[in-house]
């Protein structure tokens, strides 16, 4: 879950929180379209607030155009990840597709010339209204691919930050207290070690470990420092003190127990799985496994943002974005409008989603309330950090593998952070 802005960008977060208070219309009525069938990808769970929204999206969009035929097929966020620029280099590209915000996926995308260009469509059908400042960053890509200005590409219809997840049922079966400092955390996670219990549900073969030491690299950083990393505003020293405290912390908590020397080879999955059953006290990730969580957690269980930190990931949510070889052009940019209309967002909000057009008085879930409500706290800071494979193409493989180094040891810190320094440089602009 992982691209750059301009200094007007400085406020995103603020900005975003106020999305949740904008209202948005509904489809278009394209009336009789007959034969044809709109080609959608999409790697949202269906028990997910974003996957129930979308099918129910599906069913408006259906019913508003009669003879069109929607043709999912549920693709998985790797493997998009990896294959687009060859799909969308063939006649097998879809009509409209999901994909990664930020420089090193929409932007390379939008550079490579494989995306359509949506800034008319976006004006024409106030796109450009319906999305804050701070949503619209991730939509807009310039000549070089870099987030933030230029012509729109994309369109989020949430957003998302990352948190902790705790399990309340075990944290009270072991008498540990939710932790409301770093020091707080880590003595229960030195309880928990101690009972023989791996407290941190991990995944080294996908985003969740790296997001972990960023996260903790954003402990000692800034606004400065994220706008350095992301948004080329100054140079980027992975010597630094955030991120060697971040690599140091990471590898020492691997050391200690906190998290898995197993969990090498694990992929997100696996990581939410294991908090699901109750077998991972916690987990650190993203609100896109809130709705699941909600759905299918048989336990008591809650949520904090990190403590002693202003920053955590998160942004405006992953994009629409329509291939340049698409064939149904108008048919995707209705099915984008129908997931902007307040009927789809009222209904991500309820599923446990951060909606960004939806009326707030209409979210009703308790739970759905507390998620925005953090969320709002985290905007009201200008808390979002963005992700950490977002600055450069490939980065996200590079932090994968090298951080999977870091948990099997064959790596220190001072290594990782010069393969990371190595890998940024090569990528990013030269100036």
């Amino acid at each position: 879950m992982s691209t750059t802005r301009r200094r007007v960008v400085a406020t995103a977060a603020a900005a975003l929180a106020g999305t949740l208070l904008l209202a948005s219309c509904g489809g278009s009525d394209s009336g009789s379209s007959d034969g044809k069938t709109l080609k959608l990808w999409h790697y949202e769970a269906p028990d997910s607030a974003m996957g129930a929204a979308w099918n129910e999206a599906i069913k408006e969009f259906e019913r508003t155009h009669p003879g069109v035929r929607v043709k999912f097929e549920d693709k998985g966020f790797e493997q998009i990840q990896k294959t687009a620029p060859m799909v969308l280099n063939s006649s097998d590209a879809p009509d409209l597709m999901e994909y990664n915000k930020g420089n090193a996926t929409a932007g390379t995308l939008s550079k490579q010339g494989l995306l359509t260009d949506l800034t008319a469509e976006a004006t024409k059908r106030g796109w450009d209204k319906k999305l804050s400042a701070g949503v619209r960053t991730t939509s807009e890509y310039d000549t070089n691919g870099v987030m933030g200005s230029g012509k729109w590409y994309g369109v989020p219809n949430y957003a998302e930050y990352t948190m902790v997840f705790y399990n309340k049922d075990l944290f009270k079966k072991y008498g540990i207290a939710e932790p409301t400092t770093l020091d707080e955390l880590t003595a229960a996670m030195d309880k928990f070690v101690a009972k023989g219990i791996t407290p941190l549900a991990n995944a080294g073969a996908e985003y969740v470990a790296h997001q972990y030491l960023y996260q903790l690299a954003l402990t000692k950083a800034d606004r400065a420092w994220v706008d350095s990393y992301e948004l080329y505003q100054g140079k980027t020293d992975f010597h630094d003190a955030a991120w060697t405290y971040g690599a140091e912390t990471f590898a020492d908590w691997v050391k200690k127990g906190y998290i898995g020397k197993k969990s090498t080879s694990l992929k997100a999955e696996d990581a939410g799985v294991s908090f699901i059953q109750g077998k991972s006290p916690i987990l650190f990730s993203g609100s896109w496994w809130y709705g699941r969580f909600k759905a299918e957690n048989t336990f008591d269980w809650g949520t904090f943002l990190w403590p002693d930190t202003d920053l955590t990931l998160g942004s405006g949510g992953n994009l629409w974005v329509v291939p340049k070889s698409a064939e149904n052009k108008d048919l995707a940019y209705d099915f984008i409008d129908i997931t902007m209309s307040k009927k789809i967002q009222n209904l991500l909000g309820n599923k446990g989603g951060v909606p960004v057009a939806a009326d707030p008085a209409a979210v009703s879930d308790p739970q759905a309330k507390s998620l925005i409500a953090d969320f709002n706290t985290l905007s009201d800071q200008d808390g979002l950090a963005f992700y950490p494979d977002w600055p450069v193409a490939g980065f996200y493989d590079v932090l994968v593998s090298e951080t999977q180094k870091l948990i099997t040891g064959s790596e220190d810190p001072d290594g990782y952070l010069s393969a990371l320094q190595e890998a940024y440089d090569k990528g990013a602009p030269k100036t």
